[in-house]
């Protein structure tokens, strides 16, 4: 499961007030929730993409923290995939890098240098090894 932050300033539940909705309008109808830290995310167990094979979204709530928006992407095997299937690739792309936009504020580019950051910042992340 991937967390993302939102920009400086910014709340999640500001960005996207419903995420059950925005959820469903991004990948497919919800099939059920699983727990993750205590929030309940929404599962989207046969996503309207081909490529995906599940999704799990949602509000990662923390007490005197900025909620964050959790994400896990199970895609098929691009080899399992058929030429409609892999013409549909493209748009799954479009479709998570859309949604985490939409939601964090932040383009793939900028989540990918949050990303870095976190990690040098980690305590636990021995760079010397």
């Amino acid at each position: 499961m991937k967390e993302y932050k939102m920009r400086r300033g910014e709340y999640l539940e500001e960005r996207i007030p419903d995420m059950e909705a925005t959820v469903e309008d991004y990948f497919g109808p919800i099939t059920e929730t699983q727990e993750f830290k205590g929030s309940d995310l929404f599962v989207i167990g046969e996503p309207d993409n081909p490529v995906f094979e599940k999704i799990v979204a949602g509000t990662v709530e923390y007490s005197g923290k900025k909620d964050k928006l959790g994400v896990e992407f199970h895609e098929r095997d691009p080899t399992e995939l058929g030429p409609d299937e892999l013409e549909a690739a493209g748009e799954a792309v479009d479709a998570k890098n859309d949604f985490l936009l939409e939601a964090t504020g932040r383009d793939a580019k900028a989540r990918r240098d949050s990303l870095k950051r976190s990690v040098e910042d980690d305590p636990d992340h021995d760079v010397d090894a």
